[in-house]
């Protein structure tokens, strides 16, 4: 993958009309994924990061393709891992295969920096919107982000998608959710930050997704998780499991930070209907029962660069079991193990019950949770024409 490389450029107008935003547990042609690298997230030893991405990469590719972004410095890594199942042309359309492309970005969080797919007219189009390593230097994470930016442009051209070219709004793709159907979740903590759009109004936000996403309705939760580095992104606190239907992020008890969090946005679901005029329903899914945090070996072994958001021993991560992933047939969920078996296993089983028709399959993620975010995070779906 190159820089630049040529887009087909459309025009929001000529397919606003029939513009849809497919829900994630949809039918997906494959997942975008970026190789994790980056010593501020993953740190110096990214080994067990590396390890925690490839079981999803393995798990993904007995039920739809992948697409893997790695830099030219990792790439023999990552053939020697993967060494046999690697497509290394432009084929696309073709089940379960891991298709590379070399290419170097900032960090790894696919679901942010990547293309957002939607369909129209029976054809797929990525959308590239501006993205500042949320908040820009307002309260941005890293000082330099360029690479990231630019990843959504030449990602969909190799995809041989066309592209609606969103620029310079300023959007990451954890921070909306949709049920397929012209409902869209966000986070006011979120969307109305400073240090994203700061001259748009509410409102004028809320049109610009409409226009781009195809939404009829969207629901402004107030919060997310506590202690979440990105003002808050929807997809760690609340998620549609098909169209009406909603899990939400929840605790019990009254002294977690989180409680209040919740409540505002349980309440908040409650009273509303999405863009069909159905009242929602909402399931409760328990956060870790025992507050994920940085250990001093962790703090160790992070190298920040200079503008970098820093971590400190004992800091809260935003743990959460919604930070899950729909993929065809199966669901990921996050895993954090210790003192959270427990808790671990009671989110499978809810989601299991919650999904009977998939299989969940659970991923001991902390270490994915040390660079940020979790496997929802890195993972970016790619939906199916047709």
């Amino acid at each position: 993958m190159t820089d630049n490389k040529n887009n087909t450029i459309i025009s929001i107008d000529e397919i606003k009309n029939s513009i849809r935003f497919p829900g994630e547990f949809e039918l997906h042609e494959g997942t975008l994924i970026i190789w994790p690298e980056r010593p501020g997230s993953w740190g110096k030893d990214s080994s067990k990061a590396e390890d925690a991405f490839a079981e999803i990469i393995t798990k993904l590719l007995q039920v739809e393709n992948v697409y893997l972004v790695v830099s030219e410095k990792a790439s023999e890594k990552v053939y020697d891992r993967f060494s046999g199942i690697i497509k290394t042309d432009n084929t696309t359309n073709l089940n379960h295969e891991l298709i590379v492309y070399i290419y170097e970005t900032d960090d790894s969080w696919a679901r942010d920096v990547g293309p957002t797919f939607v369909l129209a007219n029976n054809k797929r189009y990525g959308i590239n919107w501006s993205f500042n390593a949320w908040g820009g230097t307002y309260d941005g994470l890293y000082a330099s982000w360029n690479r990231d930016d630019r990843l959504a442009k030449n990602f969909t051209a190799l995809a041989g998608d066309e592209l609606i070219d969103a620029a310079p709004f300023v959007l990451e793709g954890g921070s909306v959710h949709t049920d397929g159907e012209g409902t869209l979740m966000v986070t006011e903590s979120c969307l109305l930050s400073k240090g994203r759009n700061p001259a748009l109004s509410k409102s004028e936000i809320e049109n610009t997704l409409k226009k781009y996403l195809g939404a009829e309705k969207v629901l402004w939760l107030p919060r997310g998780i506590y202690m979440d580095e990105t003002n808050e992104h929807v997809d760690n606190v609340a998620a549609f499991i098909r169209p009406g239907e909603i899990v939400l992020a929840w605790t019990d008890n009254k002294e977690d930070p989180q409680y209040e969090l919740s409540l505002q946005d349980y309440e908040y679901l409650m009273a509303e209907t999405d863009a069909k005029g159905r009242k929602l329903k909402v399931h409760k899914l328990p956060i870790p029962d025992v507050p994920v945090t940085c250990t001093a070996e962790d703090i160790d072994n992070y190298i920040f660069e200079e503008g970098e958001d820093e971590r400190e021993a004992g800091e809260r991560l935003a743990a959460s079991y919604v930070n899950f992933y729909f993929a065809n047939d199966c669901l990921l969920v996050p895993q954090f193990g210790g003192e959270n078996a427990e808790s671990d296993a009671h989110a499978v089983n809810i989601l299991q019950e919650l999904c009977p028709e998939r299989k969940v399959i659970p991923i001991y993620a902390r270490h994915i949770l040390l660079g940020g975010g979790n496997i929802h995070c890195i993972t970016q779906q790619i939906p199916r024409v047709n």
